[in-house]
C-alpha cells in the first residue's frame, strides 16, 4: 500500500549572504520588521531604510545579510512554508484512522499557520506576477504538497475507502489551488469570500466529496481493514 509522507525537509532559506547563521539577532530583526511594516502597508512602499531603521542598523549593515528587499521577503516566504511542513506532522501517517478528523486537522493546521502570517501571504500574492524568485519557490512549495496529497488519494484508494476516479495528481492539483485561492479571498476581504469561521469546514466538505465521494468517508479501525 502506498504510504502518504507529509512534505518534510526544509529549503535552503533565500537572498541570505552565505554563512550567516539564521539565529542571528540583527537578521531576526530585519524578518521582524518587515513582517510588522506588511500588516501597515504594502510590500511596494516598504524601503530599505524602513528595514534597517525598524532592525536598528545603518543601510549598508542591512546589505550584509540580505542583498534585497525582495530577499527579505523570500526568506520570510521560507519561514511559512517550513511552519506548513511542520505543523502537517505526522496528519497523512493517521489518515486512516479516521480521514474526516484528520483531514480536517490537516486544512485547520495549514489555516492557522498561514492565518498566522496573513500579511506575509497575502504581500507574497501580490508580488508573485512580477517576481520571478516569489513565483518559483511558491511553485516548489505547492509542488511539495501537491505529490504529498496525491499519495494520499492513492492510499485511501489502495485500502479501499476512496473510489477510483480523475487522476490523482490532477485532483491533488485542483483541491491545493482551490484552498490557495479560496484562504487569499478570507485573508484579503476580497469578496465573494468565505467567513474565516467557515472556512475550514467548506473547504473539508469539498476535500471529502471529491476524494471520497461522500463527507463521511470509512475508517479503519485498529488492524482491521474499513
Amino acid at each position: 500500500m502506498t504510504t502518504a509522507r507529509t512534505p518534510t525537509g526544509t529549503a535552503p532559506t533565500r537572498g541570505r549572504r552565505a554563512g550567516r547563521s539564521t539565529g542571528d539577532e540583527r537578521e531576526t530583526a530585519i524578518l521582524a520588521t518587515a513582517e510588522r511594516l506588511l500588516t501597515q502597508r504594502p510590500f511596494a512602499d516598504i524601503s530599505i531604510d524602513d528595514l534597517a531603521r525598524g532592525a536598528g542598523i545603518s543601510r549598508p549593515t542591512f546589505y550584509f545579510y540580505f542583498p534585497s528587499k525582495n530577499a527579505v521577503l523570500l526568506t520570510l516566504l521560507d519561514r511559512v512554508t517550513e511552519e506548513a511542513d511542520a505543523a502537517a506532522g505526522g496528519v497523512f501517517e493517521r489518515l486512516a484512522e479516521d480521514p474526516r478528523a484528520h483531514w480536517r486537522e490537516l486544512i485547520a493546521r495549514f489555516h492557522a499557520t498561514f492565518g498566522g502570517h496573513r500579511d506575509v501571504v497575502l504581500a507574497c500574492a501580490q508580488v508573485r506576477g512580477t517576481n520571478a524568485e516569489v513565483r518559483r519557490l511558491w511553485a516548489e512549495v505547492l509542488e511539495r504538497w501537491v505529490r504529498a496529497v496525491q499519495a494520499a488519494i492513492e492510499a485511501e484508494r489502495a485500502r479501499g475507502a476512496a473510489p477510483d476516479g480523475l487522476p490523482a495528481r490532477d485532483l491533488a492539483i485542483a483541491l491545493n489551488s482551490m484552498n490557495e485561492r479560496v484562504w487569499y479571498a478570507t485573508f484579503a476581504g476580497d469578496g465573494p469570500a468565505v467567513a474565516e469561521r467557515d472556512v475550514v469546514d467548506v473547504l473539508l466538505d469539498v476535500w471529502l466529496t471529491a476524494i471520497y465521494r461522500t463527507t463521511t468517508p470509512p475508517v479503519t479501525p485498529p488492524g482491521g481493514t474499513p
